[in-house]
């Protein structure tokens, strides 16, 4: 009799606990040719993938924004940003193509040093609704600079750090830049780049970054 209710009470333990092994499940980390690992995710996307082991696309949920208003509202810090810490010399490009949706959908390369110090360098649907190059550092608030206006739906941008001095980059051809930007966040940072896409007012948006090239070079 004792061995029987053992036994009903180890099954009945197994029967409880069973549903719970079965329902996890481990997330895939992305890996990208070229680029160093591991890549980690800021907010996770609503779906994202990596084709033929080089070609990113990220899908981003409604209403996301990274932005530290100077306008006295509260930071918005929900879109999906996948990172990873480069050499302290780099240059980090693709050819970035957005399914535009709404005004500020934008695909986007970015650079984080904490939540109150970063860069982001991006291709956005204006206010006007015309794709543009707009870029964004943050330094305790966000400023927020529209560039070179771009036809169609990709463009290329590039990213690159030398010292402590940081250019943005541009080309509608992955030949000709036009520099959009140089500053810098200073010195002795734990600096992660990587990728993202954001949706502030639009239901979602989603970025596909091909051609993606990581050079640990001044």
């Amino acid at each position: 009799m004792r061995n029987q209710s053992l036994i009903l009470l180890l099954a009945g333990v197994f029967c409880c606990t069973f549903p719970v092994f079965a329902q996890t499940s481990i997330q895939p980390v992305p890996s990208i040719a070229g680029v160093p690992g591991p890549l980690t995710w800021q907010n996770p996307p609503a779906n994202w993938k990596v084709e033929n082991g080089k070609d990113l696309t990220i899908t981003t949920g409604k209403q996301t924004d990274w932005y530290n208003s100077a306008m006295n509202e509260a930071p918005r810090n929900t879109t999906p940003r996948l990172l990873f810490k480069p050499t302290d010399d780099f240059e980090l490009s693709a050819k970035v193509n957005v399914d535009f949706q709404a005004q500020w959908d934008s695909g986007v390369l970015v650079l984080y040093a904490n939540d109150t110090l970063w860069a982001k360098l991006c291709f956005e649907m204006t206010l006007e609704k015309h794709p543009a190059i707009v870029s964004v550092v943050t330094r305790g608030l966000s400023d927020d600079s529209i560039s070179i206006p771009i036809k169609g739906t990709s463009v290329y941008l590039k990213v690159t750090k030398s010292g402590h001095t940081i250019f943005f980059f541009a080309s509608e051809d992955g030949q000709n830049w036009s520099i959009i930007r140089i500053f810098s966040l200073g010195d002795n940072l734990d600096l992660r780049v990587g990728f993202s896409s954001q949706s502030p007012v639009g239901e979602g948006c989603t970025t596909t970054f091909t051609q993606i090239q990581y050079l640990p070079k001044k």
